[in-house]
């Protein structure tokens, strides 16, 4: 492994660059974390990763994004809609949620995950940016639309947000039940269009990405997703599932972050 980051990037996001707006979308590539389920760079503190490795991997991206290590803030994620605006690091225990902007300069906002969406949003006239965790039950549950209400009660346009959809597990690789199925043609008939037939009686593969995409474009943002599937791309991504299908013990997470840089 490299000792530095390679983030991957958004060409959607990457415009918002000249505003002085940083996105990565981090993968394992640049981490100090060994054996087969933590190598690399792993950032997830709920881990059992070796404790020492994970603050040095994310003192890394913290430094690959322009930031001290301790301006590298991420919620505790929930699989919540909720969302939450931060202004500095956080005094105490991280909130619960699953959303997180900021109109700070001099702060890196992330969320980590191993299989979910992640989502970057920038909003470069405002200068807001926020990230979300969006596995199935948040993206389901309203946590990208509520991350946009909130920049925009900071001040962002909503026809100004852009967002960028990361890696996370495909369609191919998504395998569902039927509860989970009917669960979202309940919710609405024309969910039909994000499964199709596994080949498993009464099992179904969810494309996870399309129904955030749309959901993005739904709620009057551009968006854009990168296609890069972590449960089949092991060398550059941890993934829950790829693990469990294993029955292995444990898992490493990813971190996505963007920040806003001092003008």
């Amino acid at each position: 492994m490299s000792t530095d980051p390679e983030p991957l990037r958004s060409s959607l996001l990457d415009h918002s660059q000249s505003a002085g707006i940083r996105h990565g979308f981090f993968t394992r590539t640049g981490g100090v974390s060994t054996g087969d389920l933590y190598r690399g760079l792993n950032t997830g503190v709920g881990s059992n990763d070796d404790a020492e490795a994970v603050v040095e991997n994310r003192r890394r991206v913290a430094g690959a994004m322009g930031v001290d290590a301790d301006r590298l803030v991420a919620p505790y994620q929930v699989h919540s809609a909720d969302t939450v605006v931060v202004e500095g690091p956080f005094d105490g225990e991280r909130p619960k949620a699953d959303g997180i902007v900021t109109a700070t300069p001099g702060i890196a906002i992330g969320v980590v995950t191993a299989d979910c969406g992640p989502i970057l949003f920038a909003d470069r006239e405002a200068r807001i940016v926020g990230a979300a965790h969006a596995g199935w039950p948040g993206a389901r549950a309203g946590v990208l639309e509520n991350t946009i209400e909130t920049m925009i009660s900071l001040g962002a346009r909503r026809e100004s947000i852009q967002a960028a959809l990361g890696p996370s597990i495909s369609q191919t690789n998504y395998e569902v039940g039927p509860e989970f199925h009917d669960r979202f043609i309940a919710d609405d008939d024309s969910n039909h269009s994000y499964f199709v037939a596994s080949g498993k009686a009464d099992h179904y593969l969810f494309d996870l990405n399309t129904y955030s995409l749309d959901r993005l474009t739904r709620a009057g943002v551009q968006a854009e997703g990168l296609g890069r599937c972590t449960y089949a791309e092991e060398d550059l991504f941890y993934s829950y599932r790829r693990t469990t299908h294993r029955k292995q013990p444990d898992y490493g997470r990813q971190i996505s972050v963007i920040a806003l840089e001092d003008m």
